[in-house]
């Protein structure tokens, strides 16, 4: 029997699935495991922490793994594989291991090896393409300094200097403020300069937003549908480098952001299509879990085994 663990290591979670050739035999989810927002060390803790679980969910052993496949937040950054790789393999021994983006995961989730997209929105986003032949390309994910727009870290962001913009009267007014303090534990929101939040804290703003908009509030749905404008521009520039103005392909939305917000996907659906009309944009239907699973099986064969 072999055995394959994927890993879907996030800003908000880390989840874990164990599974055979044909079935998934273990689940289980650990804290967020993003090293560049986390830390390395805190990183490896929860990956390590979560694989550990779902084997024991599995009722088998770790050193009974035959490949692991982790799609993890920054991974496609050298210093990231550096870090974390190694760690992996003295951590978790299989015969194969595979060290990926969360996006890459997600678009094997998405579209496996067929042509398409993915557009993360979560805590940061990214979006990844790949065509008829393979060839893998990507557009943001620069994280929260140089980048992230349209990611709940982005949204949470810009609804508290707009609440606070509003408190000088330079800004609309809105019902955030008071909101936005309480999901910050503040007696009052302009006590965020003396408590500066962390960036989980502040992409965790993002359903104080969702629910602002729900409830009518015109800067959240000014925030969203700016959001969504922000995220369009990802896949907006992957079908200018590919070519896919005129083509038929699917563009699935993953992450958070777009799963919270109807508002978030209308908007980006209308602007895709409006660039390439033929594009078909929905919710990614599989877990990107399953995406590392199914990258895992692919590293060896049990004829190999």
């Amino acid at each position: 029997m072999s055995y394959y663990l994927g890993m879907d290591g996030g800003g908000t979670r880390t989840t874990a699935w164990v599974a055979d050739e044909h079935r998934v035999l273990g689940r289980a989810e650990a804290g967020p495991s993003n090293p560049l927002k986390t830390g390395f060390a805190s990183s490896r803790r929860e990956l390590l922490r979560a694989a550990r679980a779902a084997c024991r969910d599995a009722k088998i052993r770790p050193s009974m793994l035959n490949a692991v496949c982790v799609g993890l937040a920054g991974a496609d950054r050298r210093s990231v594989q550096g870090a974390m790789l190694g760690a992996l393999r003295r951590s978790l021994p299989a015969r194969a291991h595979l060290l990926v983006s969360d996006a890459a995961i997600a678009l094997t989730a998405a579209v496996g090896g067929r042509a398409g997209m993915v557009v993360v929105a979560g805590t940061g986003s990214i979006a990844f393409a790949q065509d008829g032949s393979g060839r893998v390309l990507r557009a943001g994910g620069w994280g929260a300094l140089f980048g992230d727009e349209g990611s709940g870290y982005d949204i949470g962001r810009h609804a508290v200097i707009a609440a606070l913009r509003a408190l000088d009267g330079r800004g609309p007014p809105t019902r955030l403020g008071p909101a936005l303090g309480r999901a910050l534990r503040l007696q009052q929101l302009t006590d965020v300069i003396a408590s500066p939040p962390s960036l989980s804290q502040m992409a965790a703003l993002f359903p104080v937003v969702v629910r602002g908009a729900r409830q009518g509030d015109p800067v959240a749905q000014a925030l969203l549908r700016g959001a969504a404008r922000d995220l369009a521009e990802l896949p907006a520039a992957l079908i200018a480098r590919l070519g896919w103005k005129r083509e038929g392909f699917p563009v699935a939305c993953a992450g958070g952001a777009f799963r919270s917000s109807r508002l978030m996907r209308d908007e980006f659906r209308r602007r895709i299509l409006r660039l390439a009309p033929r594009a078909r944009v929905s919710l990614l239907r599989r877990p990107p879990v399953e995406g590392a699973l199914t990258l895992a099986r692919g590293l060896t064969s049990p004829e190999r085994s």
